[in-house]
């Protein structure tokens, strides 16, 4: 089995909302995935894209796919690569095409001299925190991740 990794282009839109929704479906939110391939292929195309995707494949076929951008940390004065979302599919976990995406975004994030390289992962999927875990990752203690509908907030 030889799990190779590449950027995604804007070619691959429908094929990452079809990953998109295959994790979904694996954390039992499938209606909550609201993206098109029409938005992403839109998003990828603009001058700045908002983010960025790395496929990785088994023989031509998607097995996986990590998508990420890039933030800024202001106490580091640099910037953070920011893993939005892992996935491989679950025939392939175990076949390294999980650590071949995390070892090619930490390269892009060598690459862009980021400061740091990080990720949230769902309290249940013991599964993936097992996998963080083997490859060195640690948790960070004393943070507390919040999420507002930005129109909730009066001012």
């Amino acid at each position: 089995m030889a799990i190779t990794i590449r950027e995604a282009s804007s070619a691959d839109a429908q094929l990452i909302v079809d990953l998109i929704t295959e994790l979904a479906r694996y954390e039992q939110e499938e209606d909550s995935v609201k993206v098109t391939a029409a938005d992403l292929y839109r998003q990828m195309t603009q001058e700045r894209p908002p983010f960025a995707c790395a496929i990785a494949e088994n023989d031509g076929r998607a097995v996986g796919f990590a998508l990420y951008f890039f933030a800024y940390s202001t106490w580091e004065g640099k910037q953070t690569l920011y893993l939005e979302d892992l996935y491989v599919s679950p025939e392939f976990r175990g076949t390294g095409a999980g650590a071949k995406l995390m070892g090619y975004l930490a390269d892009v994030a060598n690459e862009r001299n980021c400061a740091r390289f990080e990720w949230s992962v769902l309290d249940w999927n013991t599964a993936a925190i097992g996998f963080y875990n083997r490859i060195g990752a640690k948790p960070v203690a004393g943070w507390t991740r919040y999420r507002v509908d930005p129109k909730l907030i009066a001012c």
